[in-house]
């Protein structure tokens, strides 16, 4: 089908000049859907605290459960839990419009990550609000 309409196209368009390369990218984005989401499994990492993800390798995935303790600077914040605290970076889009005081409990699923100056923090890929 794609190839009757790549040749009825270059019989009949003298005065249009483009490949069939491009044609076939524009019957491409006709038929394929426009925004595809995944509804399979995601890597959420294994649920620990935070000493235990201190301990984690760089580029591992974690769950941690918590509160955010303070604001530092920017999007970098104090997770806290009953093991110890860990800095951690939350970009805007992770929030998703939720508002969380300190005294909220949070589930973070987070990339382990390692600053120029050795320290361990937290890369947030997800930030959920834990019901009581």
């Amino acid at each position: 089908m794609i190839a009757a309409i790549l040749n009825r196209f270059n019989r009949g368009a003298k005065a249009v000049s483009i490949g069939r390369s491009s044609v076939f990218s524009l019957v491409l984005l006709a038929v394929c859907p426009a925004a595809a989401q995944f509804a399979g499994p995601a890597v959420t990492g294994d649920e620990m605290t935070i000493e235990e993800a201190r301990s984690a390798g760089v580029d591992t995935y974690v769950t941690v459960t918590g509160a955010i303790a303070s604001h530092l600077r920017e999007e970098y914040y104090i997770f806290r839990d009953e093991s110890g605290e860990i800095r951690v970076e939350i970009a805007d889009d992770v929030w998703a419009s939720q508002q969380v005081t300190p005294d909220d409990t949070v589930r973070l699923r987070a990339e382990v990550d390692r600053r120029a100056n050795g320290e361990v923090y937290l890369w947030a890929q997800s930030l959920e609000i834990v019901e009581p």
